[in-house]
């Protein structure tokens, strides 16, 4: 179990971290509105930000099968550990055709089930903040959507800025879970 923790949160924090690289955009020049532009639109104007997405989904997909072992072997944790995979790989699909309409779409709903499990199984004080995370997670992903529809002028690159540092801190409070809680006891198993 130790070393199902240690990975977990390796992986889970490596793609945290790379999963943040969008923050470079204010120190390289890119092109690319911070304001007006959405994020999506970094994959597109820099190879850097395809590269950092790819490697985001990909520890994002290797963090699955140490969470597995981690998460109560009930559903609710399950879909906790399973979603993130599903993200992750919808990031590296993102990487190599960026801005695609249904990669988006597939990464808010990822990422709202995820977050949306969380409340489910996580204990009390976590709950809440479980709870806190996916009221924000669906608040940005609605003004993401509003913003983009409404078009130019509309603030959409900052709305969609403020949806990847929410998910960021969601899946860092994940990592807090993972290192803080104490891990599961396992009663003996009988050798046959």
């Amino acid at each position: 179990m130790r070393t199902a923790r240690l990975a977990a949160v390796a992986l889970v924090g490596l793609g945290v971290v790379v999963y943040s690289a969008w923050l470079l955009e204010f120190f390289l020049p890119t092109g690319v509105s911070p304001a007006q532009q959405t994020v999506e639109e970094l994959l597109r104007a820099v190879p850097l930000f395809r590269i950092t997405t790819g490697v985001a989904g990909f520890a994002f997909v290797l963090a699955c099968p140490p969470l597995l072992r981690l998460v109560p072997v009930h559903w609710t944790g399950r879909v906790a550990a399973i979603t993130l995979a599903l993200f992750g790989l919808v990031l590296i699909v993102d990487a190599l055709v960026p801005g695609t309409i249904a990669a988006q779409l597939l990464e808010n709903l990822a990422f709202v089930g995820g977050s949306f499990s969380l409340v489910f199984w996580w204990p009390p004080p976590w709950r809440e903040w479980a709870l806190a995370g996916f009221a924000l997670v669906l608040l940005t992903w609605a003004l993401v959507l509003v913003a983009s529809l409404l078009g130019p002028g509309h603030l959409a690159g900052v709305f969609s800025r403020v949806q990847l540092g929410v998910r960021a801190v969601l899946m860092g409070s994940g990592v807090a879970y993972i290192v803080i809680t104490p891990l599961p006891r396992f009663a003996s198993r009988p050798v046959r």
